[in-house]
């Protein structure tokens, strides 16, 4: 049920362009996933999300199996039917709020015990409990449970955690090919791998080639955009994909500002998500063709052109850069959702013509030509 088909490489970089097979549709890469943190995208519906070209969607099995819980999304049928989206969706597995709620959990070889941020219940999550959780969610693509190191990481806990990482993907992957608690009918979820090794290269060429061993079907590059900087992620990122398997789709992890991504596709990346173009939207932040724009700036009180001249989402389509600064400052809700919309059509936008300019052996060009137009100053 799952391929992945590379169409075009770049004859100057390592962009590629691609058809990623899913029992829910082919996804054509590189791609960018909206966030779906919880089954949805915040302050969008499914029809706002087709209507701007998006293929595939990330949600969190951490989060959906403490609210509503996993046993009740696979009783409605699984997340798909839930949400009622129809195309891929990737879940992961939790792994990330082992960093991001260092405060709320304590963890051991065998797994992760949280204190509930909702009410303060403890869950203790293994690498089984993790894929049970997911084959119950039902998404397409799902990822095991793994240790993000903070940044800044001494050498010493970096290695830990990459071990702890591999030992446990194993575990996933015998969770998984088990299969007893995979929902009737979903024998075609994908388990991606996951790099980590912090910002050491030994560590993360190490962890690649190990989990390269155990023949998962994708691979993911986790632990970055955690606080070193662009220079320092692009150098991870690269040194990682360069011991990943060629003919198998490359995820980088939590990955969003549009340079980073135009970098990182120039790698040889084909998958990203980030929460970033909707937290900017809602917080009154749009990305342009000719740069970022700050709706709240008294420039746009009485201006009437729209956010972007090229773009054609329905915030552009109808309305004025007065209107919607006007809505920030009325604290009304359709604000954010006309720049959280705008935002992810940009990123559809500038996937597409990067898939473009791959096939069409020009995508040196490109990325020069977007890198000129992103000096330019924010508005």
């Amino acid at each position: 049920m799952f391929e992945f088909r590379i169409l075009a490489q770049d004859s100057e970089t390592g962009a590629r362009a691609g058809e990623f097979v899913t029992p829910h549709g082919t996804v054509p890469t590189p791609v960018f996933m909206p966030c779906a943190t919880q089954g949805t995208v915040k302050t969008l519906t499914p029809a706002h999300l087709e209507e701007i070209g998006a293929q595939m969607v990330l949600a969190n099995a951490y989060h959906l199996g403490l609210r509503p819980g996993a046993e009740l999304v696979a009783q409605m049928g699984g997340l798909h039917r839930f949400m009622s989206w129809p195309k891929p969706i990737l879940t992961d597995s939790g792994g990330y709020q082992i960093f991001s709620m260092a405060d709320l959990r304590t963890i051991s070889e065998g797994g992760v015990l949280f204190k509930s941020h909702l009410d303060g219940r403890e869950i203790f999550l293994t690498p089984e409990r993790c894929i049970e959780m997911e084959n119950q969610i039902g998404a397409d693509v799902i990822m095991p449970l793994d240790e993000c190191a903070p940044f800044p990481s001494e050498e010493a806990p970096a290695r830990a955690a990459m071990e702890r990482t591999v030992g446990w993907a194993a575990r996933c992957k015998a969770a998984h090919q088990d299969g007893r608690s995979r929902a009737p009918g979903r024998e075609d979820q994908a388990l991606f791998g996951i790099v980590q090794g912090a910002t050491y290269p030994d560590l993360r060429r190490e962890c690649a080639d190990r989990l390269a061993a155990l023949d998962f079907p994708g691979h993911s590059i986790g632990g970055l955009s955690v606080g070193e900087g662009p220079d320092l992620m692009a150098e991870m990122t690269a040194c990682t994909v360069a011991r990943l398997p060629p003919a198998k789709p490359r995820y980088l992890m939590g990955v969003g500002w549009p340079e980073d991504i135009v970098a990182c596709v120039a790698l040889g990346v084909d998958l990203f998500d980030c929460v970033l173009p909707t937290r900017c939207g809602r917080n009154g932040l749009a990305f342009t063709t000719h740069g970022r724009v700050k709706v709240r700036n008294t420039a746009h009180r009485a201006d009437e052109r729209p956010l972007d001249p090229a773009c054609d989402c329905l915030a552009c389509r109808r309305f004025s850069r007065a209107y919607l600064r006007h809505l920030f400052q009325a604290g009304e809700m359709l604000g954010l959702t006309l720049l959280s919309l705008h935002n992810l059509r940009y990123y559809m936008r500038l996937m597409a013509d990067m898939r473009r300019a791959i096939i069409e052996n020009r995508f040196r060009a490109f990325r020069k030509d977007f890198q000129e137009v992103r000096t330019m100053s924010d508005e």
